[in-house]
């Protein structure tokens, strides 16, 4: 029943909204959404911008989460709970304060920005980057590390240090051991952090509120709801987000459930 109340009727509702000929009804049938959403390139653009900055925040995430969930769980770092809870922190934020956080930091009055400019002589505007493109790909990795993190750590507590023993005992270096022992083992737990945090990429929206600087599928949506207020577009795009999402998820399943079985 929750399924079908929460999950099947809207998504139904929402297919039916971007195929209906009027504008705040459900009647009739027409494809002219999916036309303009498929055939006009600024839609396309809007899609690759999507496509490039959560594939890329996703690889920079992830490749920053392995080697924190590595040391977290192979060493006995000093504060380790502390470095856990500021590796947490970023979850618990919202988008719209993660994006503030990156202002705070990098922008043109920023902590960092001031000290930079202290350092450097130079002006805090010419080294502000917070209300950019990198601006924006720093908040989405500060938001997606975590997530990555915490799966990640889960991984690690499934690997078998026994092997790895071994394999020092036999004179492999720590990145022979790690490349050849543990890598194996936390490649299923790596291919999920991908799909999390691809996933978590792509539906941020929060930080694209603060940080317009780079138009992307979640913003545009909100636009064609709040400035042009074209229902059937924002119909077709939501429900070709739905698609995307819910075959890149099975697809990475199959995948993560394959490497489980090797």
């Amino acid at each position: 029943m929750l399924l079908l109340v929460a999950g099947l009727y809207p998504l139904s509702e929402v297919v039916r909204i971007s195929v209906s000929t009027a504008q705040y009804r459900s009647v009739g049938f027409s494809l002219d959404a999916y036309a303009t959403l498929f055939g006009d390139p600024y839609y396309r653009r809007v899609a690759f911008n999507s496509l490039w900055l959560t594939t890329g925040t996703t690889l920079v995430s992830v490749g920053l989460a392995v080697p924190i969930a590595h040391a977290l769980e192979k060493y006995d770092l000093p504060g380790e709970d502390l470095l856990v809870t500021l590796v947490s922190f970023p979850i618990s934020l919202p988008g719209i304060v993660a994006a503030f956080m990156i202002l705070v930091l990098f922008g043109n009055n920023g902590v960092v920005t001031a000290l930079a400019a202290a350092l450097t002589g130079s002006r805090p505007t010419d080294l502000a980057f917070a209300v950019s493109v990198p601006g924006l790909f720093v908040a989405f990795v500060y938001s997606m590390v975590p997530r990555a993190t915490l799966i990640l750590r889960g991984t690690y507590a499934e690997v078998d240090s026994a092997a790895e023993e071994a394999a020092q005992a036999l004179g492999a270096t720590p990145f022979e051991t790690f490349r050849y022992v543990t890598l194996p083992q936390i490649r299923p737990g790596i291919t999920g952090a991908l799909i999390l945090t691809f996933r978590t990429g792509l539906a941020i929206f929060g930080t694209l509120v603060v940080i317009q600087t780079l138009v992307v599928w979640t913003l545009q949506l909100s636009r064609e709801l709040g400035v042009g207020y074209d229902v059937q577009v924002a119909g077709a795009m939501a429900t070709v987000y739905f698609a995307f999402t819910f075959l890149f998820t099975v697809l990475g399943l199959r995948y993560t459930s394959a490497e489980v079985g090797i």
